[in-house]
């Protein structure tokens, strides 16, 4: 077969027009008159590896969209060595609760880094916003034209004391700070405002599926479909609990009879996720099956098939698979952590958990009562279309891009 160049034409984004059967007319018209008003600017994200994690698949669709709606959008990738890569999810790590040792030569890689990255990118737009702890220092290295905002996407609750001495210096350089909760919010000069992450549902991780194509990529994957499914997709990150995920698959198994699968990758800039995978790959059996592959059509397909879908995490800054699982009518459980207890209200849309053995209860409980599970299901879609979609995102994004004042300042309060 012989392949020729495609049209450009098409190809064609997600518009937030296409929105409309879900947010309704009045919401898409509000929306692209903020787009109308910002149409002049030229916004930049910046953040540390284009695919693994949530920020990453959080990007992808938002700068598209923002694009569509007449927002000139773009997005730059931080380059860094393995030892860059290490300290930084050493300092990933510490800001949710972990143990860490702020060295001088750890100091040194991590803002050489940021300063190599700086002379090889010449940023000149109206808006720069800088994802997470890897590009942090960089706005040290610009003489700044335009308004600088560090977004957060970790748990920021209980930061470790001594890097967070050390970082606070650096986020008071901006001009304004972005975190997912309330809770997350810290002792700073910098205005801190709170923006829930959002899906897609048009992505290839959220479109609808038919039952063919749900079970081509399971028989592609060699997953059986004889059992019941229990299913977690995570990033191989031991916050997200994958152990504790099998222990509870393994105390629920004496009582009903099922299979899980724990699908996950490993990010760029997260060099611990192989240790974790290799780790996890040694309790694999034939009913346990742990993958570590990147294919979206997998994802959205054992999240549809699933009976049950976990996300068991210890610490989570908001956690985008649960609302990922939640809109194809999924029960979720979900550990009693960070955004995921934004999510999902205990009992009525899924459950909340805060042990392997409540989690082994309730994967019995939903498996046992299929009815139960196709009424938490239902009200977690609903919930998700209600709060969590992409356009809600970016028009709370046009909100803050629009308070800025020319001297950088915000202007007014801009809701969560």
């Amino acid at each position: 077969m012989a392949f020729g160049s495609p049209d450009v034409r098409d190809f064609k984004l997600t518009s937030v027009e296409d929105y409309e059967p879900l947010i309704g007319p009045e919401a898409v018209d509000r929306i692209l008159r903020k787009a109308r008003a910002l149409d002049d600017l030229h916004v930049l994200n910046v953040n540390s590896t284009y695919y693994g994690g949530g920020v990453a698949e959080l990007l992808t669709s938002l700068t598209l969209l923002m694009n569509s709606a007449g927002v000139q959008t773009g997005w730059r990738v931080l380059q860094g060595r393995p030892d860059f890569f290490s300290v930084t999810k050493k300092m990933h790590n510490a800001l949710q609760g972990g143990d860490f040792n702020m060295t001088e030569l750890k100091s040194q890689i991590y803002e050489e880094v940021n300063f190599e990255n700086a002379v090889r990118n010449h940023f000149d737009h109206d808006v720069v916003i800088v994802h997470d702890p890897q590009p942090l220092p960089l706005i040290r290295h610009y003489r700044r034209k335009a308004p600088w905002i560090w977004r957060c996407h970790v748990d920021l609750s209980q930061p470790h004391p001594e890097l967070w001495a050390y970082m606070r210096p650096l986020v008071e350089a901006y001009d304004a700070v972005v975190l997912s909760l309330p809770e997350y919010a810290q002792d700073l000069e910098t205005p801190q405002r709170f923006i829930f992450p959002a899906i897609d549902p048009f992505a290839s991780t959220n479109k609808p599926l038919s039952e063919a194509e749900i079970d081509e990529r399971l028989a592609h994957y060699q997953i059986p479909s004889d059992l019941p499914l229990v299913v977690q997709v995570s990033r191989f990150d031991r916050w997200k609990d994958p152990h504790g995920v099998i222990d509870a698959y393994k105390l629920a198994r004496t009582q009903v009879d099922c299979r899980l699968v724990l699908v996950g990758n490993v990010a760029t800039d997260d060099p611990e996720g192989q240790a974790v995978f290799a780790s996890l790959c040694e309790c694999a059996d034939e009913r346990i099956i742990i993958l570590s592959v990147q294919d979206s059509a997998l994802v959205n397909a054992l999240q549809r098939r699933a009976a049950v879908v976990l996300q068991k995490s210890l610490r989570e800054g908001f956690g985008l698979t649960v609302a990922e699982a939640m809109w194809k009518g999924a029960a979720v459980i979900g550990g009693r952590a960070g955004g995921i207890r934004h999510q999902i209200d205990d009992g009525v849309n899924g459950f909340l958990v805060s042990s392997i053995e409540e989690a082994a209860d309730r994967i019995v409980q939903l498996l046992q009562d299929r009815d139960l599970a196709a009424r938490l299901g239902a009200a977690a879609k609903g919930s998700v279309r209600e709060r969590f979609l992409m356009t809600r995102l970016m028009e709370q994004w046009f909100d803050l891009i629009g308070a800025f004042e020319t001297d950088f300042k915000l202007k007014g309060a801009v809701q969560a």
